[in-house]
């Protein structure tokens, strides 16, 4: 499909803009020669600039968003936190309550088009060995926070786009997203400070766990950041699934590692990171790795044929370079992306792994 400009010199208003997708989306937006300015928000100062782009400290939780608003033609919504996993009350309320603040101040200052970042995780659990398309059901898995989440903002966006006809909602479902220089924060966030830097490197790793379910999608985030900006321009709506080829299973991340693959019950691995959770040892919940092992695979031609969007990289381009990125320590310059938080790998064993963001 041709990408159809809604107007030039857009004005775009990126909610989350320092986070692994939000640098991208800002980048890429700010290339567009047919969006005037990118207002964008982050909850902690942002020390990076690009073209075009003016930065307001803003939290969703608490803020005035109905001004920063006024005047968009489009409002991209990224804004999430993935900790703490022990307290889901936390992530609640600045991810369901920030996101139906985000989207309640849209309407209410007159934005023609709000593109809200959904995910996979919305999706019930579903088949591994077919592709499912947007229809599926989005009920999400109980059992985790960040499942649970997506899933609920699903529900109210049914209901808000029957308040808001006028308004024109987009959401996008993309796979596991992955860049060089999230890989830093990616470690923080899920492996945490105990994963030895070493173990990036391929040759350490001679077998990979072949475990019932473990098949999932990834992608770029440079090609999501597409999707948004595509988003932003081509007059659609609804829900548009985003990942890229191949899907990936322990014989795709064995060729990638050079390993070999052994057969495993997910029981004691489960048993293993639910242990390690309890103590503080990993910051990911045992809850998403059950959701992970469910989640369906998703058939992405809507995104293709509707939204004109196509990846230029494959998913094992993708995990390549979150390992190049792990490997090297790397990152960027804005503070949930930095390589290395205050006080290092100490400050986040101090501040409770799996407790603070």
């Amino acid at each position: 499909m041709t990408e159809h400009t809604q107007s030039t010199g857009a004005h775009v208003v990126v909610a989350g803009a320092t986070g692994n997708v939000g640098t991208s989306v800002v980048d890429a937006l700010s290339r567009d020669p047919h969006i005037a300015q990118v207002t964008a928000l982050s909850r902690r100062q942002a020390t990076w600039s690009a073209p075009k782009v003016r930065w307001e400290h803003t939290d969703v939780r608490t803020d005035d968003l109905v001004s920063r608003f006024r005047g968009a033609d489009a409002v991209i919504h990224l804004e999430w936190v993935f900790q703490p996993t022990h307290d889901p009350v936390s992530t609640w309320h600045n991810n369901v309550h920030g996101s139906m603040r985000v989207f309640d101040a849209a309407a209410e200052a007159g934005v023609r088009s709000l593109i809200y970042a959904s995910s996979v995780g919305a999706y019930s659990p579903g088949p591994k060995t077919r592709a499912v398309d947007e229809q599926w059901p989005t009920h999400g898995w109980p059992g985790a926070a960040y499942t649970r989440e997506k899933a609920y903002l699903e529900r109210y966006l049914d209901a808000f786009e029957q308040r808001h006809a006028d308004l024109r909602v987009v959401r996008i479902r993309p796979g596991f997203l992955f860049k060089q220089q999230a890989a830093s924060q990616q470690r923080r966030l899920f492996a945490g400070p105990f994963l030895p830097q070493r173990l990036a490197h391929p040759e350490l790793l001679p077998i990979i766990p072949d475990l019932p379910g473990l098949r999932f999608q990834t992608l770029h985030t440079a090609d999501a950041a597409e999707a948004y900006r595509l988003a932003v321009h081509t007059p659609v709506h609804g829900a548009f699934n985003i990942a890229a080829d191949p899907v990936v299973d322990a014989a795709q991340l064995a060729e990638l590692f050079g390993a070999r693959t052994v057969r495993m019950p997910s029981g004691p691995v489960r048993t293993a990171l639910s242990m390690a959770w309890t103590s503080h040892l990993v910051p990911a919940s045992p809850h998403l790795f059950d959701a992970v092992l469910r989640l369906p695979i998703m058939d992405t031609t809507r995104a293709r044929t509707e939204l004109g969007w196509a990846p230029h990289h494959s998913s094992l381009d993708a995990l390549s370079a979150f390992v190049e990125g792990l490997r090297h320590h790397e990152g960027a310059d804005t503070p949930p992306l930095a390589p290395e938080i205050p006080g290092g790998r100490a400050q986040e064993i101090r501040t409770g792994v799996g407790q603070h963001q």
